[in-house]
């Protein structure tokens, strides 16, 4: 039996475009100095009227449309952020009442950048056990709202934004397509190199991004690409049998150096931080959106998934589309 099929995609960025030249003119930095190290050229940031909700409800109505099928036909939503709307209820069942689909299961998941593959991951094992049909996954983010826009080594580096997928439940009629292989990992010890310095239980308050960002880059490569290997392993494939590898879009250096790790040509990655910077959960499912909808990603294609966030958290997931 193969696993849970994805079965469409959709995505939402915030209506302002913020540039480099405009971050500028806020901090002491500079376009040359964050495409020299990021790659980043811009990103979105979401408006008064734009929540993390808001826009995964857009996302995951796009999906929804993509896939063709009705939102009372979804039976678990699972939205994966570091930036809820409120500390509880969960988003995920805002974003169940918006779409008219109440009475199934909805939930959030906190695993920051990597949140998105846990989710996808959680689906899966939900829809394998016939708790529902379909689900809809989402990656929603206003990371904004936690940016110390005094740091430069961190607010020119995330964006907010929201992308969705909607997974059918697994079926035994030999259609190929689905999850293949996923791994997931977290190491607690990290905790100090990326965080957020508030929370309710702590401080009372919401905090800011905190980073130590040459140890993240450190970690980052070597955690990508070793799990990378483990799903190839499991799945008896090679590097070169992937048709595309859409990652966390972080740092388009930590892109680079994972692939020549791992030996992946560049042109078989999905980049998207140009435009987007860092959507923490939202990066992948975003990117993912973007290479479905411009023709790269095509049915049939091998696509391997892969983040890492904090806490440290990281994980990949193979796909066949």
């Amino acid at each position: 039996m193969s696993g849970s099929r994805l079965i469409g995609t959709g995505s939402a960025l915030p209506r302002r475009i913020v540039t480099n030249a405009e971050l500028a003119e806020r901090v002491d930095t500079s376009d040359e100095w964050i495409v020299a190290r990021t790659g980043i050229r811009q990103r979105h940031i979401a408006g008064d009227d734009e929540t993390t909700s808001t826009l995964a409800i857009a996302a995951a109505r796009a999906a929804l449309a993509d896939a063709g099928v009705d939102a009372a036909s979804i039976g678990l939503i699972i939205l994966a952020t570091a930036t809820p709307d409120n500390t509880f209820p969960a988003t995920a069942t805002k974003v169940q009442a918006a779409l008219g689909c109440n009475g199934g299961v909805a939930f959030d998941v906190a695993a920051v950048c990597s949140g998105f593959l846990y989710a996808l991951a959680a689906a899966d094992s939900l829809l394998r056990t016939g708790m529902a049909k379909r689900a809809l996954v989402i990656g929603a983010e206003t990371f904004s709202r936690i940016l110390d826009w005094e740091d430069r080594t961190t607010c020119v580096l995330f964006g907010d934004g929201a992308g969705a997928v909607v997974l059918e439940a697994p079926s035994d009629d030999g259609d190929t397509r689905g999850i293949i292989g996923t791994r997931l990992h977290a190491d607690g010890d990290q905790h100090d190199l990326l965080y957020v310095d508030g929370g309710p239980s702590t401080t009372q308050t919401v905090g800011h991004v905190r980073m130590r960002g040459q140890e993240v880059f450190r970690h980052a490569v070597v955690n990508l690409s070793a799990v990378l290997r483990e799903v190839l392993e499991d799945t008896g494939l090679r590097p070169e049998d992937l048709d595309w590898v859409v990652p966390h879009q972080a740092n388009a250096r930590i892109l680079d150096a994972t692939a020549r790790k791992l030996g992946i040509a560049p042109e078989k990655v999905i980049v998207t931080v140009d435009r987007h910077a860092n959507t923490s959960a939202a990066s992948v499912p975003l990117a993912l959106d973007v290479a479905r909808k411009d023709g790269r990603i095509k049915a049939g294609d091998l696509v391997m998934l892969e983040a890492m966030g904090g806490g440290f958290t990281w994980g990949a997931s193979l796909i066949r589309m």
